[in-house]
């Protein structure tokens, strides 16, 4: 069974997996002791920012905008990529059930009825997002 790792064997993988899962579920430092959490920036240092300034250069594919990015990685979050082709009706009640974000839900209400859609790209093209003008 290939796991996808060519550096650890199956069992280190799990290992590492469990010893993570606190963290990436709790989305905020599971120590007890504070001296092992990671130091936050320094004062003369910038913080962190997925996107410095409001300014995505050179990540915004011409045809896009950082919103149409940001919408469509939203929206690809919430539907997942293994329950397509859907219809409209589909869509919304998959977002709903999979707890979206009101935006979210009113987003995919803007679907046209009585068409299949076989993937987020094409669900993002129907409601008005922009996509890349060339792929390469």
């Amino acid at each position: 069974m290939d796991r996808g790792s060519d550096k650890h064997s199956p069992m280190r993988d799990d290992q590492l997996k469990h010893e993570t899962e606190g963290l990436v579920r709790a989305g905020h430092s599971t120590h007890a002791e504070e001296w092992k959490d990671p130091e936050p920036s320094g004062e003369d240092q910038p913080d962190s920012d997925l996107v410095p300034d409001g300014t995505m250069h050179g990540a915004t594919p011409a045809g896009t905008t950082p919103d149409d990015i940001e919408g469509r990685a939203e929206l690809a979050g919430y539907l997942g990529k293994d329950c397509y082709p859907m219809v409209r009706e589909q869509v919304i009640n998959l977002a709903m059930d999979r707890q979206a974000p009101d935006r979210v839900v009113d987003l995919v209400r803007r679907l046209p009825s009585g068409r299949e859609f076989h993937n987020v790209n094409e669900i993002w093209i129907a409601v008005g997002g922009g996509v890349e003008s060339e792929r390469f």
